[in-house]
C-alpha cells in the first residue's frame, strides 16, 4: 500500500507547486517572440498588445524579433523553450501553411504549442501599379485572363501573406501568373511603384497609405464586407469573384506543455489588450480590428488552426510550392 500512497502524495504535491506558480505568475518579464523584423506588420501587431498585456500582468511583455525562413526559425525556438510561460509567440497566418510549405518541420503546429487566443484578422488589397490597364476588377479580370503570360504578380517571398494571397487569387481565377519573389514588402512594393511589376495582394498595413494617396490602383478588399477606412473599395466578392475571402490572422501560443492555469491568465491578458480602447483605435489606423472575446481563447485558436491548415493544404499542393 505504501508505493500507492507515495505516488499519490508525489502527485499532490505537483499539483499543489503548479498551481502555486500559476497564482504567483508572472515574476519576471515575459519575451514574446516575433518571427519577422522590426517594422512588419506582424512587429507591430505584437507591440500594440504587447504594452497593453503588460499593465494586465504587472510585468513588461518584452518583444524579440526572430527573423527566417518564414516565421519557422522563431517557431522552433519556442516550441524547445521551457513551458513556464514566459516565452510567447505570435504568428499569423503562417503557423497554418507551413506544414504544406515545408518538406520537414522542426515542430509540430499542433502538438508542439499551446494555443492562447487569436488576435486580429488584417484585410487584404489586391492592387496593381498605376498605369494598370483596367479601371476596375471586371476589366481587371478581363485583361489578366487575356494576357496571362505577360502579368507578374508580386510577393514578400514563399509562405508570406501576399504569396498566399496570390496563390488564392490564382486559384480562385484559374489562371496561372508569372510570380516574382522578393525578400520582403518593401522591395515588391517599390517595383510596384515603380512599374516593374503588375500586382500584388498585401496586407492593408502595407497597402492602405498608397491607396489613400492614389499611388496604386486597387481593384478590391478581400474580406465579406467594405472597411471604414477605405470606403471606396468595394470587396473582391461584390467586385465578381464571389466567396473569395482571406485575411491575414495573428494568433499568440506558449510552449506546449504551459499549465492550464497561466495559459488562462495569459489569454485573459489578451482579451484585456484587445478591449483596450487605445489598441483599438491604433488597430483601427491600421486598417483592421481586434477579434471578438470569444476568439481571443485557448479553444478557438486551437479550432481556427486546424480549419485554416485544411483550408490551405489542397491549394498549396495544387500550386506545387516548397520551401527546404
Amino acid at each position: 500500500m505504501r508505493r500507492p500512497v507515495l505516488k499519490m502524495l508525489a502527485l499532490a504535491l505537483i499539483g499543489t507547486a503548479v498551481s502555486a506558480h500559476a497564482q504567483e505568475y508572472p515574476t519576471r518579464p515575459i519575451t514574446m517572440v516575433v518571427p519577422f523584423a522590426a517594422g512588419g506588420p506582424t512587429d507591430t501587431v505584437g507591440r500594440m498588445i504587447a504594452q497593453s498585456m503588460s499593465t494586465r500582468l504587472k510585468q513588461q511583455v518584452i518583444i524579440e524579433n526572430t527573423a527566417g525562413a518564414g516565421g519557422t526559425i522563431a517557431a522552433a525556438k519556442v516550441a524547445r523553450a521551457a513551458p513556464d510561460g514566459y516565452t510567447l509567440f505570435l504568428h499569423h497566418i503562417g503557423q497554418s501553411t507551413a506544414p504544406s510549405l515545408y518538406r520537414k518541420l522542426p515542430y509540430n503546429v499542433y502538438d508542439s504549442f499551446e494555443p492562447i487566443g487569436l488576435v486580429t484578422d488584417v484585410p487584404m488589397t489586391l492592387i496593381a501599379r498605376k498605369d494598370f490597364p483596367a479601371k476596375d476588377f471586371k476589366e481587371a479580370l478581363a485583361y489578366i485572363k487575356a494576357n496571362k503570360d505577360k502579368i507578374s504578380l508580386a510577393n514578400a517571398g514563399v509562405g508570406s501573406a501576399s504569396h498566399l494571397c496570390g496563390m488564392l487569387f490564382m486559384n480562385a481565377i484559374d489562371t496561372d501568373l508569372t510570380t516574382v519573389p522578393y525578400k520582403g514588402t518593401a522591395p515588391a512594393m517599390n517595383d510596384l511603384l515603380g512599374g516593374q511589376v503588375d500586382l500584388l495582394c498585401d496586407q492593408t498595413t502595407n497597402t492602405s497609405a498608397y491607396i489613400k494617396s492614389d499611388k496604386v490602383k486597387v481593384y478590391g478588399l478581400t474580406t465579406k464586407t467594405r472597411l471604414p477606412q477605405l470606403p471606396g473599395v468595394p470587396t473582391l466578392n461584390e467586385a465578381g469573384l464571389p466567396g473569395f475571402e482571406v485575411a491575414v490572422w495573428h494568433g499568440l501560443y506558449a510552449p506546449k506543455g504551459t499549465p492550464k492555469p497561466v495559459i488562462d491568465k495569459l489569454s485573459s491578458a489578451l482579451q484585456y489588450a484587445l478591449a483596450d480602447a487605445s489598441v483599438k483605435q491604433r488597430f483601427g489606423d491600421l486598417g483592421t480590428e481586434p477579434v471578438a472575446q470569444n476568439r481571443a481563447t485557448p479553444e478557438a485558436l486551437r479550432s481556427y488552426l486546424k480549419s485554416e491548415v485544411d483550408k490551405w493544404a489542397p491549394i498549396i499542393k495544387k500550386a506545387g510550392v516548397y520551401a527546404d
